[in-house]
């Protein structure tokens, strides 16, 4: 990346697309005015970017966020990464052109990987795998290719969100339990909240799979499977944050 900022990649990209980029000392001015400050740094405070680009908005909003996940675990590593992946949940992302909704996803794991590794290096601790898992796995989720304006994804599908609420923030943050459910962005938008439970798991992320087959990967050779279930009603299960890589689900019975 060079020191100078590249606000815009082609003249047919702004003219077809209207892309540009906001430059990251806008993007930072933005973040401290009034409210979006204390917003930007508060680790259960939801973030959704219509237009994300690249991410840089929603990279700023989750350094911040890591910045305040950092003192609140007071260097205890455990509770870092509790804290590290709520963060994480919180951030959203809408992107219509392929390669920046890639880049996005790139700049984000990017983003909380560094942060990881400098809070392992000072408390001279092992990365976890099933951490850096989870975190592919929230973000593979929670930024989307598609058109927020016709709410549909790259594929033609509605656009859904995963929300992932914590159910014991206030009681042990070392082992930090979520629940995640399915909402479609019209439920979200209209504010209905209908839940969508997963008919089909591993036909999901179809548009942003780019973690699979190594890439980001180095250091750990093991993909996360994606069940193959039959066309039932699922939810998933609630567990523990940094297990949410394994999609754990039940099969919702009629009464």
């Amino acid at each position: 990346m060079s020191n100078k900022e590249q606000n815009i990649k082609s003249k047919n990209r702004v003219q077809n697309h209207g892309e540009v980029f906001t430059p990251k000392r806008i993007v930072k001015k933005i973040l401290d005015m009034p409210t979006l400050r204390e917003l930007s740094s508060d680790i259960t405070a939801t973030f959704l970017e219509p237009a994300v680009g690249e991410g840089v908005f929603l990279v700023e909003v989750l350094s911040r966020k890591l910045k305040s996940a950092e003192k609140l675990a007071q260097g205890d590593v455990v509770v870092f990464e509790n804290y590290a992946l709520l963060s994480l949940s919180t951030v959203y992302g809408i992107e219509l052109l392929e390669d920046n909704a890639q880049k996005c996803v790139m700049n984000l794991y990017h983003c909380f990987y560094d942060y990881y590794l400098k809070m392992q290096k000072e408390s001279n601790a092992k990365i976890k795998k099933k951490v850096l898992d989870s975190a592919k796995l929230i973000i593979s989720n929670n930024i989307v290719q598609g058109d927020f304006l016709k709410k549909i994804t790259s594929e033609g599908r509605p656009i859904v969100f995963s929300e992932w609420e914590p159910l014991n923030l206030n009681r042990s943050i070392k082992s930090l339990k979520v629940q995640r459910t399915e909402y479609t962005l019209e439920s979200i938008l209209e504010g209905t909240n209908e839940n969508r439970y997963v008919i089909n798991p591993q036909t999901k992320n179809e548009q942003l799979d780019i973690f699979s087959g190594g890439f980001l990967d180095e250091e750990f050779d093991d993909e996360v499977g994606t069940p193959i279930i039959d066309e039932k009603t699922f939810r998933y299960v609630p567990v523990k944050i940094t297990d949410v890589y394994k999609e754990e689900m039940e099969e919702l019975r009629n009464e």
